[in-house]
């Protein structure tokens, strides 16, 4: 195997037993079908979705590899990251302990939506990476970038944002939690600050992203933002 390969495998395992100890130790029972069909909604897309990159653009597999807080080198983005980070971990366990207390109600096609909603943000990432090879998983650009506009990039400027906030707002909705989709108001805030602060940096450093931002009007919806 691979290093890189490797490395890919681990961080899957690593957050498939981060998420995994995350919900079922909040549920405090493994009598929670909801949250068998979360992680499955999460890790199946997610995997095969690895295993496609590893096979067909392993240098996109490695710039995906390369993020986080300390991967940042802007101090802003060092805190978006920290913030949605902990937004994210908060994405699980608000909603699954609002289905343990009962602090609201969700019927079970409810969930199968929610689950339905992380397949298809799952999807949107996917034809981000056939589209796009440069997606790094910080803000930089590479000596050879140059713009993408065609597919989902025709369509927003940021669909790779768009398909994770669609995915996001699913986790809530099929762990059975109504409560738990206020988690995701502060995370899309910390997204917004991130994108608004990736067109700046990509309109001083990236040849022709100002005439492609005046070309495609939308940021994360069309016809809304």
């Amino acid at each position: 195997m691979k290093d890189l390969n490797r490395k890919a495998l681990i961080a899957i395992v690593r957050t498939f037993v981060i998420l995994a100890a995350v919900v079922f130790l909040s549920a405090w029972t493994l009598d929670y079908w909801q949250g068998w069909a979360c992680l499955a909604a999460f890790f199946v897309p997610a995997t095969a979705i690895t295993v496609y990159v590893a096979r067909y653009d392993p240098a996109l597999l490695e710039r995906r590899l390369k993020a986080g807080p300390g991967a940042e080198k802007e101090k802003g983005q060092k805190i978006v990251q920290v913030i949605t980070s902990v937004a994210f971990l908060a994405d699980f366990v608000i909603p699954v302990l609002d289905h343990r207390f009962g602090w609201s109600s969700v019927p079970g096609y409810a969930c199968i939506a929610g689950d339905a909603l992380m397949v298809l943000g799952f999807v949107i990432t996917l034809e981000v990476f056939k589209t796009n090879t440069y997606t790094s998983g910080i803000i930089e650009v590479m000596a050879e970038q140059k713009v993408i506009s065609t597919g989902p990039y025709a369509v927003v400027r940021h669909p790779m944002y768009a398909g994770a906030l669609i995915m996001l707002f699913g986790i809530p909705l099929a762990l059975g939690s109504l409560w738990g989709l206020l988690v995701n108001v502060p995370l899309t805030g910390a997204i917004v600050w991130r994108l608004l602060d990736e067109e700046r940096f990509l309109a001083g450093k990236l040849a022709g992203y100002r005439e492609y931002c005046q070309n495609v009007k939308f940021r994360l919806a069309p016809f809304v933002w």
